[in-house]
């Protein structure tokens, strides 16, 4: 049967068993020039929220899928569009991807709980692999042309060299890092096969919130330290938990690479701008300050914050701790034009905690 327009031809696909609901043509890819749709998958979560931002903020149309099992509709800005959705829905994500003509995707969707990978392994290889295989299918099928990863430095497992670079060997030690290496893995070879790029953006440890206070991290039972830190002493917490003292490292405790999740968010901007001027080149960067604090210093920043002391209490070190991880990010400075504009401790504390009392505010 002849289809004589791409609402005719979607609505003809609809009907045959296995058809992505994607038509091409009705989403032909627009002039560069232009400031296309962005899809956000995950955009109601931590990360996926500050770069919602960030993409509008730098005056880009933004689009966000996400099934709300830990993000929060309320995180969604008025006037972005908003597809209640999980990214393994292939025929949801080929249907958001043409009605929304979307020319890119950063895609922030996933779990990210490394003790709860090792419980639940499966859990993990669906969501964070099995589904980017899933979106990745429909982006090539509808045309998308620039994909931008959200992946980890739990990629490199126990880094033998620390700061660690890019091309440092990757041996995760749990399945959270692992799931997020194979889909790196599938990135690089449908990037070889088809007319898309992609930008892997390994996070080290993301912390801070919006200065604007617009959002930050919301969710319930997180494990990151400094949102830890700062719901004690909001009250939400009577202690931190300090997980060994015996490292070595000046004051015992571990030390990581702490980034600010604005930077975060600034980075992935710059990245897609990358990805569009140079759509022959695809590329894996470490994001971080290059510097790292221990978790002492953390919690000393806490407590100079609130001019309160934090109750610590000690227990050994946890397995696959490693002494240091922080990031060799010169490659990024040397491919973008990012720089870190909230590299400071202090400043990462004190806009967690004023999100924290925004939470506290609001009941949440």
């Amino acid at each position: 049967h002849p289809v004589s327009s791409p609402d005719r031809a979607f609505s003809y696909l609809r009907g045959w068993p296995g058809i992505a609901l994607c038509s091409t043509f009705a989403n032909k890819a627009p002039l560069m020039s232009e400031k296309f749709p962005i899809l956000v998958t995950g955009g109601a979560g931590y990360i996926g929220s500050h770069a919602v931002l960030a993409l509008r903020d730098a005056g880009w149309p933004v689009v966000v899928i996400d099934n709300l099992v830990t993000g929060f509709r309320w995180a969604v800005p008025e006037g972005v569009g908003f597809v209640e959705a999980d990214i393994g829905d292939a025929d949801a994500v080929s249907a958001a991807l043409t009605a929304h003509r979307i020319g890119a995707i950063m895609h922030f969707a996933g779990s990210v709980v490394v003790p709860e990978s090792v419980e639940n392994p499966l859990k993990y290889y669906r969501n964070n692999t099995a589904n980017s295989r899933t979106l990745l299918e429909a982006a090539v099928t509808c045309g998308v042309r620039h994909f931008i990863f959200s992946s980890t430095a739990a990629t490199y497992g126990i880094a033998e060299t620390v700061p660690v670079r890019e091309d440092s060997p990757k041996r995760p030690i749990n399945p959270y890092g692992m799931s997020k290496l194979m889909t790196e893995f599938m990135l690089a070879d449908v990037a070889a096969a088809h007319p898309i790029n992609y930008c892997a953006l390994r996070y080290f440890n993301v912390a801070g919130a919006d200065p604007q206070q617009r959002t930050g991290q919301s969710t319930a039972g997180a494990t990151h330290l400094i949102k830890v830190a700062v719901e004690a002493a909001t009250g939400k917490r009577d202690h931190v938990t300090i997980f060994g003292t015996d490292f070595a490292t000046p004051d015992g405790t571990g030390v990581r690479d702490y980034i600010h999740v604005s930077d975060l968010a600034a980075a992935h901007v710059h990245a897609l701008e990358k990805l569009i001027a140079d759509p022959a080149s695809s590329h894996t960067m470490n994001c971080g300050y290059g510097k790292g604090f221990s978790v002492s210093e953390v919690l000393d920043a806490v407590d100079r914050a609130t001019n309160l002391k934090i109750e610590r209490r000690f227990e050994g070190r946890r397995a696959g701790d490693p002494d240091a991880l922080i990031a060799d990010n010169s490659k990024i400075l040397a491919t973008l034009p990012w720089r870190p504009q909230r590299d400071n401790l202090d400043q990462m504390v004190q806009d967690a905690l004023a999100w924290e009392r925004v939470l506290a505010e609001r009941g949440k």
